[in-house]
């Protein structure tokens, strides 16, 4: 078994070596969501599969670089695509690219993700300010000897706040709610989300929950924004695909660039 600590260290090493850039912000952009970090000021970017000990994404929709740059001033990596637990069944290989954003001195992470809603007042195309989560992916991230970190917020409320106030701003209405993550791949049956309803949760997708450990268990602070593309199943009369959420996400990204910009901005 290799020593992870000694991977981290080869991994940033290895990025340090080729940008000077030192991220405040993380962005970890989700399905369909990817093009935020074509815009970014003074873009650097290096491909997943080049860097030593760094997951790459095999799911359509994650492009799988890391993209160096800022917005509003603020200097931010944006991680186009994630690693899904269902891929690789490793809570480590999902939760590196946080480990490595931290390493790099990002001390707040914005996590996005593509969601079908299950609360019956959303629809798709809504964008939502998570305001907390329900782990259904099986995983948990250990609590190395802090048994108070799980008592911790997850997301922080402030930002939630600030994420509200700017989008009455622009004039955008965006939810709030709770993320259900589950294992995936496959959709969710109309009785799973009517458990999921029964539970609390308003929406549900299949990453995000062990991110945001990871990143509490590492004092980062977290906002969460869930692009709703599709109606979950028993909600919706049709059939999934991920076809379909990669294409509302599309259509949606301008609001969602649009929001989130000016919600990095205005921190």
């Amino acid at each position: 078994m290799t020593d992870s600590s000694q991977d981290l260290r080869e991994t940033l090493t290895f990025i340090s070596d080729r940008t000077a850039q030192r991220p405040e912000i993380a962005l970890v952009l989700g399905s369909g969501l990817g093009d935020f970090a074509e815009a970014l000021d003074d873009r650097f970017s290096l491909r997943a599969r080049e860097i030593p000990h760094y997951p790459h994404s095999t799911v359509e929709g994650h492009k799988g670089e890391l993209v160096f740059g800022g917005v509003g001033g603020k200097a931010v990596l944006a991680l186009q695509g994630r690693v899904h637990l269902y891929e690789t069944g490793s809570i480590r290989t999902v939760c590196y690219p946080i480990d490595v954003a931290r390493g790099l001195g990002a001390q707040l992470l914005i996590v996005t993700n593509a969601v079908g809603a299950i609360n019956r007042t959303f629809i798709a195309g809504d964008n939502m300010l998570i305001t907390d989560q329900i782990n259904f992916s099986g995983k948990t991230i250990e609590s190395q000897g802090n048994p108070a970190r799980g008592a911790r917020l997850l997301y922080d409320r402030k930002l939630a706040e600030r994420g509200s106030e700017v989008a009455a701003n622009l004039g955008l209405s965006v939810r709030k709610g709770v993320y259900a993550g589950v294992l995936g791949p496959s959709y969710e049956t109309a009785a799973e989300v009517e458990m999921l309803n029964r539970a609390g949760a308003d929406v549900v997708g299949m990453s995000t929950v062990l991110e945001v450990e990871r990143a509490n268990s590492l004092n980062m602070s977290v906002l969460g924004i869930s692009c709703i593309t599709n109606l979950a199943t028993g909600i919706a009369l049709q059939k999934l695909s991920h076809n379909e959420v990669t294409l509302v996400a599309n259509k949606v990204k301008k609001d969602f660039a649009l929001l989130l910009k000016a919600i990095i901005t205005s921190l």
